[in-house]
């Protein structure tokens, strides 16, 4: 159960990092982040990959050490103590893993407009 608390935020640093670094260089519809907004050129492609790539790596940063603690503060009780410990921080981590599109869409939308044209040149840079 602690390796696999551990892998949902392990998982948001390695590929926030990888986003951050090397963002997916063509658009497709299996890998990277994908939504309509995200996907309506390379410019809107690019932002929101650095986008969600800064917050899971933080984040990710954040609940791997949080998650740790939490789990050796269970170590040593019974099963069901240390299965309930890990099914809420797995549901935590979730929501940070999903939730983190609500802000990149929000930075979208405030960055480019509907057709994917950059608002103002200065913003995101």
């Amino acid at each position: 159960m602690f390796c696999s608390v551990l892998l949902l935020p392990g998982t948001m640093v390695f590929f926030g990092r990888w986003f951050l670094r090397r963002p997916p260089q063509n658009i497709n519809a299996v890998f990277g982040y994908r939504t309509k907004m995200s996907m309506k050129n390379k410019e809107t492609w690019a932002f929101a990959h650095k986008y969600c790539g800064r917050l899971w790596y933080r984040w990710g940063k954040v609940l791997l050490v949080l998650s740790f603690f939490a789990m050796l503060a269970v170590i040593w009780k019974s099963v069901n103590t240390i299965g309930l410990a890990g099914g809420i921080l797995c549901a935590v981590q979730l929501v940070f893993l999903v939730g983190v599109v609500f802000p990149t869409e929000k930075a979208l939308k405030n960055t480019f407009d509907a057709k994917g044209s950059r608002r103002d040149k200065s913003i995101g840079e």
